[in-house]
């Protein structure tokens, strides 16, 4: 798989000792997957990748259903670069995404029941259910939220990143958008000030081909995303999101390189979207050799078929897997059913960290004065 990987890397300025890296240090190892890879560490990410297709399925029959409400966005066929880029991060490691996130909450560490809790508006839920899809947010495993504002979460991640270097802490932020996002003011915005700053971060830009449903090609006038960071003078690379252990290894050059230099990386993955927008979204901007395309690149289909083609994997492992991970999604879901949903009592608890003189916890239809 790793073979398959296109990166290229930027040169970004030299500071506080750093050395600019080369052309191969962001590139991922040529070898190819069976023989570079631990066997069990490569079922591993399998597994994972499995998990959250299953769980993604799960989640838009859910909303047929009517137990999801709002927006959702799946990571169906992003699994590659959700699991690549979590497995180069620390468990001690900021996480901040943007409103397609599941995926990256269940491979951060939350369990895949706590997820569909809050999908399904739970108080069982990782935002004890008044978060949603967009909104997940887990302190102990240092996923500082999803983000329903496009962009939203770069200028926070930015802030948390200075808050870590401020400290002298060894911890680096990783800050995942879509491929949208890096035409809005935020993105250069806090680009310009992690260069400036020297900040332990690493932007992480999803291009999956389509912001909502205009491509890259009608939106961008530099259509290749990663060179924006040479505008910042900050190191970048483009990367195979289809291929797991090339956005590993390229994740892992960007996050050491923040960690070591604390200076700031740009990491664009090339990784399309199986579906529409959300799980309302037809995609009809797609023709239907499009779609035959992204079926035909299906990064788990193509895993699995690679793992089987090395010996790693028999086909009745993989039957073993899915009906393992397919259990487990079931439990999930069955557990958000059978949770309650918040008491309406608790509305107002989390509007502010503290209390706050005069903030207002009147209800609907609640008198306005209370004699």
């Amino acid at each position: 798989m790793a073979e398959t990987a296109k990166a290229a890397p930027a040169r970004g300025r030299r500071t506080r000792g750093a050395k600019a890296a080369g052309p191969e240090s962001a590139a991922p190892p040529p070898n190819g997957t069976a023989p570079a890879e631990d066997a069990e560490t490569l079922v591993g990410y399998y597994r994972q990748m499995l998990l959250i297709r299953r769980f993604e399925e799960r989640a838009a029959r859910a909303y047929t259903e009517a137990k999801i409400g709002g927006y959702c966005h799946l990571n169906l066929g992003e699994e590659a670069t959700v699991v690549g880029l979590m497995a180069a991060l620390r468990p001690t490691d900021y996480l901040f995404t943007n409103y397609r996130e599941h995926g990256y909450a269940i491979a951060k560490g939350i369990g895949a029941d706590r997820v569909m809790a809050e999908l399904y508006g739970r108080s069982t839920g990782v935002s004890k259910g008044w978060g949603g899809s967009m909104h997940l947010f887990d302190v102990e495993t240092r996923l500082l939220g999803g983000y329903g504002i496009v962009g939203g979460q770069l200028p926070l991640a930015t802030g948390a990143a200075l808050a870590v270097s401020y400290k002298g802490g060894d911890e680096v932020v990783m800050c995942q958008m879509g491929d949208g996002t890096a035409a809005i003011g935020a993105f250069h915005e806090s680009l310009n000030i992690a260069g400036l700053w020297d900040l332990p971060i690493v932007f992480v830009v999803i291009n999956n081909g389509l912001g909502m449903g205009t491509t890259v090609e009608n939106s961008a006038a530099e259509p290749e995303l990663y060179k924006r960071g040479a505008a910042y003078r900050m190191e970048s690379a483009r990367v195979d999101g289809s291929d797991v252990v090339a956005v590993r290894d390229a994740a892992r050059v960007a996050v050491e390189r923040a960690r070591a230099e604390s200076r700031p990386y740009l990491l664009e993955t090339l990784s399309p979207r199986l579906k529409g927008h959300s799980v309302v979204d037809p995609a009809r901007y797609r023709s239907k050799e499009e779609k035959e395309a992204l079926k035909a690149a299906d990064p788990l289909a193509k895993m699995a078929l690679e793992l089987e083609e090395a010996g790693i994997l028999s086909h009745e492992d993989r039957d073993r897997l899915d009906a393992e991970v397919t259990a487990e999604v079931d439990e999930a879901a069955a557990f958000a059913d059978e949770s309650p949903a918040p008491e309406i009592s608790t509305l107002f608890d989390y509007t502010y960290a503290t209390p706050v003189p005069g903030d207002l916890h009147r209800f609907p239809a609640d008198p306005v004065f209370r004699s």
